[in-house]
C-alpha cells in the first residue's frame, strides 16, 4: 500500500489542508478502481465503509489477490469536514462561496477532443489511452484560484484514469440507492444487487457537473463528437452510492456494505477469486427524470405517514403539515406511484420545502435533475 498526501491551496497562511489517498494493488497495469467517501462531509456512513475497506484491501494485497490498482480516499472533503457551526456540521456547501461541494467539477471535453482529434485511430483501446493521457494533462494544466477549486482538481486528477469510480454518499433518511448512467447500467446492475439498492436512478447528464458525471460525460461527449469517424469506448463509468441515511453509521452496516463492494470488485475482475452469487434486483432501474421531489404547500410541523423503502400508490398520504397556531392540518400526497427512497430529517417544514423523493416509472422532468 502506498499512502500519498496531496496539499490543497491554502486560503490564508497557516490553514493548509490535505487529501490523503491510499493505493493498493498493482500500479501501471491500465486497470484502476477509484473509491472515495464523504464528499458531502456531513455524510459519514461511507467514511466508516472506507475504514473497513482499508483493512480488507490490505489483506487482499498481501495475499496477491488484487488484479487492479484500487485507490481509496476516505476523506474527500477536509474543507467541509471542519465546517461545524455551533455543534451543527455543515458539510454540503462551502461557507465561503455557498457552492455545493459536489457540483461544478471542471469540464474538459472540448479541450481534450481538440487535442486528440488528429491522433485518433481505428483501434479503440489506442483511443482510450489517448483520452486518458490528454485528460490528465488537461487537469494538471489547470491552476486553481481557490481552496475549493484545488480540492475539486485534486479529486479529479486522482480518479480521471480509473475504469470505475465509486462515490460513497448518503441521504438524510433513506434506504440504499444509487445513481449512474443508462450507458453504464449493464455494468452497474450487479453492484445494485450486491449492495441491496432499492432504487437505481439513471441519467446521462443530470446537470451541475457532479463528481461522478464529470468522468462519464467526458467519454459520452467525445463519443458524440467523433461517432461517425472513430470508435471511442466508454473508458470510465461512475456510480454514486447512497448508503442509507446520515444516522446509519455503525459497524454492522459498514461491514456489510464493504463486503458488498468487495463482492462487486470480484465480479468486475479487480479481485482474484470466484464471484459470489448475485442476489435479486430489489427494484428495477428507473430514470432520474422520473423521480418526484415531493414538496410542501405551506410550513408547519412535519409529521411523516410513510417510511423510506415503502412503495406508494399515486395520491398516497406521505405526510401532514400541522400549523401549531391554527391547528390546520394539510395533507401531502405524491402525484405518481413509486418507491419513496428518501425523506427529510427535519420535522418542521417551510413552504415549498422538498420533504421526500419518490422513484416513479414515467419520466416527466428535464433540465437540472439534482437537489440543490
Amino acid at each position: 500500500m502506498q499512502h500519498q498526501i496531496h496539499d490543497l491551496l491554502a486560503p490564508v497562511p497557516g490553514t493548509a489542508r490535505q487529501i490523503h489517498s491510499f493505493h493498493y494493488g498493482p500500479q501501471g497495469t491500465g486497470r484502476k478502481v477509484y473509491i472515495q467517501s464523504s464528499l458531502h462531509a456531513d455524510e459519514l456512513p461511507g467514511m466508516l465503509v472506507a475504514f473497513h475497506l482499508k483493512q480488507r484491501l490490505a489483506e487482499l494485497e498481501a495475499a496477491g489477490q488484487l488484479r487492479s490498482e484500487v485507490v481509496l480516499v476516505p476523506v474527500a472533503n477536509p474543507v467541509g469536514l471542519e465546517q461545524v457551526l455551533m455543534d451543527v456540521p455543515l458539510g454540503r456547501y462551502e461557507l465561503e462561496s455557498g457552492q455545493n461541494f459536489n457540483r461544478a467539477f471542471v469540464d474538459l471535453s472540448d479541450q481534450v477532443g481538440s487535442e486528440i482529434e488528429a491522433h485518433l485511430s481505428d483501434a479503440p483501446q489506442h483511443n482510450v489511452a489517448l483520452v486518458r493521457k490528454a485528460l490528465l494533462r488537461a487537469l494538471n494544466a489547470q491552476v486553481p484560484a481557490t481552496q475549493l477549486q484545488s480540492q475539486r482538481l485534486t479529486l479529479q486528477r486522482l480518479a480521471c484514469d480509473a475504469d470505475m469510480v465509486l462515490d460513497l454518499h448518503c441521504d438524510f433518511e433513506a434506504v440504499e440507492h444509487l445513481y449512474t448512467t443508462p450507458e453504464a447500467w449493464d455494468k452497474v446492475e450487479p453492484l445494485s444487487r450486491y449492495i441491496g439498492s432499492q432504487a437505481s436512478l439513471l441519467a446521462t447528464d443530470s446537470g451541475g457537473q457532479s463528481f461522478d458525471e464529470c468522468f462519464t460525460l467526458v467519454w459520452w461527449q467525445l463519443q458524440q463528437r467523433f461517432k461517425h469517424l472513430f470508435e471511442i469506448p466508454m473508458g470510465s463509468f461512475s456510480v454514486t452510492l447512497e448508503l442509507r441515511g446520515q444516522g446509519d453509521v455503525n459497524h454492522a452496516l459498514a461491514t456489510r456494505d464493504a463486503q458488498a463492494i468487495l463482492n462487486y470488485l470480484t465480479h468486475f475482475g479487480a479481485i482474484d477469486g470466484p464471484p459470489q452469487a448475485l442476489p435479486e434486483l430489489l427494484y428495477p432501474a428507473t430514470e432520474l427524470a422520473a423521480v418526484e421531489p415531493v414538496a410542501t404547500p405551506n410550513g408547519g410541523l412535519l409529521v411523516f405517514c410513510a417510511l423510506p423503502g415503502e412503495y406508494l400508490e399515486a395520491g398516497q398520504l406521505i405526510a401532514e403539515i400541522i400549523d401549531p397556531l391554527t391547528d390546520q392540518v394539510t395533507p401531502v400526497h405524491n402525484r405518481q406511484a413509486g418507491l419513496m427512497y428518501a425523506r427529510s430529517l427535519r420535522r418542521f417544514a417551510t413552504a415549498g420545502m422538498v420533504i421526500a423523493h419518490v422513484a416513479g416509472r414515467e419520466a416527466f422532468r428535464s433540465g437540472y435533475l439534482l437537489s440543490p
